[in-house]
């Protein structure tokens, strides 16, 4: 059944009166940052302590941003985050508060965040070992010495985070981040919170509301991450996940033949990729899009197929005329960041590298990665490089956190069938383990973070369950589906570009999870 009527899941809980939950948030220090984009926005920051079982220990400082409620019934906090992990979440408090319908946004106080090591919060990580060129070896390792050259690279990239921060690495981490969270929600001086994550926020959210079921109002989690596989497993999935949304775009881009000429077959455009691949691991775009840049360019198209007109110009012009100019601004506004330099790739390795325990033997990583390159190439090699420095990692991993739970209020859980970061089953596995929950799926949708993007039938669930705690219930695996958002159609103009377009949700999210 398609778009489902929504019925009462619980008695929604009793509005915080405004006047009291204001006196009690005076506590933090918002000051106006508003943007363009966002004129409301307001901006502070909390002290925490590096170690939650030495409160009185040294303290670190998270960034917050605020869009404050504007209605007389007022729902109390709305934490917002992007995932990652490494994702900034001040700027996705005004997308989200937009985004929402006026009358249920109006009712919450809507609270971005950046985590800890994150962005502006302070100390930031920056693991850069700062001595590697524009155009990184190709991943495929084909000879040893490109295998030894990508070894050497994650090795000293965990070398770096461990010299730099082996003070602050072991506090790195989602349940570090979990426990954050809880003292953003007592100085905001409120009993509960709502929390409203997307990707790795799912997790991030799940721990939480493992750590603090009563603390939780309402849980909303968008492309959900499969908590029986982090974090090594869970990347070896996304692989073939990946490979098929490479290959949806090669048939999207057959079928609008037309527009780019590349052959009405996907296997064959998809072997015009592969021969373009080769030739910029010979002679790379510009002197900086090698076959590693051009995996990095195209990976974008597998979390959002908004990307897929511009990615498909680049190719063409590249094929037919040489250019190289397309394919260098698609690189440059849509590449997944590598991370040698980024504040955003540090933070995701210190906090994978630390939840869970990852393979030591890189005899491991290397067969495995092989086995799926053989039935899945397109992402096999640039992932397993993306999370390699967990193999070195200097700080010990702890145990992942078991979110099973029936403490919980009702949850709304979001999924898309061929979602490649977060795939379904993940989805699927979550429902099943928080009590009560609902989950609605968008069905043949690939695209990752599917509220607030455009579809309807999606964002009325959202926008019931925020207002007043209504969530569908079903008899199948999912309580409510909705169809497909349509797919994107060929640019009309080949002077557009990825920067011309508007801000989109997938700008704020986290890549690779």
């Amino acid at each position: 059944m398609l778009c489902a009527a929504v019925a009462l899941a619980a008695a929604p809980v009793a509005p915080v009166p405004a006047r009291a939950a204001a006196a009690a948030a005076a506590a933090i220090g918002w000051k106006k940052c508003g943007t363009s984009d966002y004129p409301a926005l307001q901006c502070a920051s909390l002290r925490v302590p590096l170690d939650h079982a030495r409160p009185s220990g040294r303290q670190i400082t998270l960034a917050l941003s605020r869009i404050p409620h504007t209605a007389r019934t007022f729902q109390g906090p709305l934490l917002v985050n992007p995932g990652g992990p490494g994702g900034s979440g001040l700027t996705l408090a005004g997308f989200v508060a937009s985004a929402l319908p006026s009358g249920v946004a109006a009712q919450y106080d809507v609270i971005g965040f950046d985590p800890r090591g994150v962005g502006r919060s302070t100390p930031a990580l920056d693991c850069a070992p700062g001595h590697f060129g524009p155009v990184r070896p190709d991943t495929v390792p084909a000879t040893p010495a490109l295998e030894r050259a990508n070894l050497e690279r994650a090795r000293s990239f965990a070398a770096a985070c461990g010299r730099k921060y082996a003070g602050l690495l072991p506090y790195i981490g989602t349940v570090s981040a979990a426990r954050d969270m809880d003292l953003v929600r007592r100085a905001l001086g409120a009993r509960r919170i709502s929390y409203f994550g997307y990707s790795y926020g799912t997790y991030l959210g799940a721990v939480y509301a493992k750590l603090y079921p009563g603390r939780v109002r309402r849980l909303v989690l968008d492309s959900v991450v499969d908590p029986a596989g982090t974090w090594y497993r869970d990347n070896v999935d996304q692989d073939y996940a990946f490979d098929d949304r490479h290959r949806a775009l090669m048939a999207w881009i057959a079928k609008h033949d037309a527009a780019y000429g590349l052959g009405g077959d996907p296997a064959r455009v998809e072997a015009r990729w592969y021969a373009m691949r080769a030739a910029l691991a010979r002679r790379p775009a510009g002197g900086r899009i090698g076959a590693s840049e051009l995996e990095d360019t195209f990976v974008p198209g597998g979390y959002y197929d908004g990307y897929w007109p511009y990615l498909a110009e680049a190719f063409a012009a590249y094929v037919h005329h040489g250019e190289t100019g397309p394919l260098l601004t698609a690189y440059d506004h849509l590449a997944a960041v590598d991370g040698e330099g980024d504040n955003g790739y540090s933070v995701y390795t210190s906090v994978q590298c630390r939840d869970a325990s990852w393979p030591r033997d890189w005899n491991r990583w290397r067969a495995d990665t092989w086995r799926v390159f053989g039935k899945a190439p397109f992402m096999a090699w640039s992932n397993a490089w993306y999370n390699a420095p967990c193999a070195f990692w200097p700080v010990r991993p702890l145990k992942p956190v078991d979110i099973a739970n029936d403490d919980l209020p009702p949850a709304l859980i979001l999924q898309a069938t061929d979602d490649a970061a977060t795939p379904y089953p993940g989805g699927v596995r979550v429902h099943r383990l928080l009590a009560r929950s609902s989950l609605v799926v968008e069905e043949g949708g690939g695209n990752h973070g599917i509220t607030l993007n455009g579809n309807a039938c999606l964002d009325g669930h959202l926008a019931a369950y925020l207002a007043d705690g209504r969530l569908p219930h079903g008899s199948g695996t999912a309580d409510a589906t909705c169809p497909r958002s349509p797919e994107p159609k060929p640019l009309k103009g080949r002077t557009a570009s990825p920067s011309s377009r508007a801000t989109t949700l997938h700008e704020l999210l986290g890549f690779r999870g």
